[in-house]
Order: C-alpha cells, then sequence, then structure tokens
C-alpha cells in the first residue's frame, strides 16, 4: 500500500486570480453604481424620503454583494485559483 501524503501541495495560479479580481472589480462598480442608482431613482418615483431612500439603497447594496460573491464562486469553477504542485 502507498501511504497518501495527510496534505498535498497547492500553487496558487496568479493569471487566474488577477482576472478574476480585474473583472470582480468592473463588475463590482457597476453592480453597486446600479444598486446605488437604483435605489435613488426607486425612492424619487414612489415618493419616498431620505431615510427611506437610504435604506432602500442599503437593501439594494446587499442583494449586490450576494451577486458579487455568486460571481466569484463561479470565476473560481471556471478559473481555478490554485493547481496540485
Amino acid at each position: 500500500m502507498n501511504p497518501q501524503p495527510a496534505s498535498s501541495s497547492r500553487a496558487i495560479v496568479w493569471p487566474s486570480v488577477i482576472t478574476v479580481i480585474s473583472a470582480a472589480i468592473l463588475i463590482g462598480a457597476e453592480v453597486f453604481g446600479a444598486a446605488f442608482a437604483g435605489g435613488w431613482a426607486l425612492a424619487i418615483l414612489f415618493g419616498l424620503d431620505d431615510t427611506a431612500a437610504h435604506i432602500l439603497q442599503a437593501v439594494l447594496f446587499g442583494i449586490g454583494v450576494l451577486i458579487m460573491v455568486a460571481f466569484i464562486r463561479a470565476a473560481q469553477r471556471i478559473e481555478p485559483f490554485t493547481k496540485r504542485a
């Protein structure tokens, strides 16, 4: 029997990490900008006061965070951050 090592070494694939982070910055700017502007526009559309507008923006910002987490996870499946050394 060949004993398996307790932990296998992994190397970081920097081009994949940089690609995913760069895309996340670009998409994040769009998502969070849309959340801010969308909250502001919806507040005006529905005649909400400033406090309600900020709450709506925070809710949309939270949805944006969920979108970004989903994007990073999906991108990591396509562009793995590590490989076996």
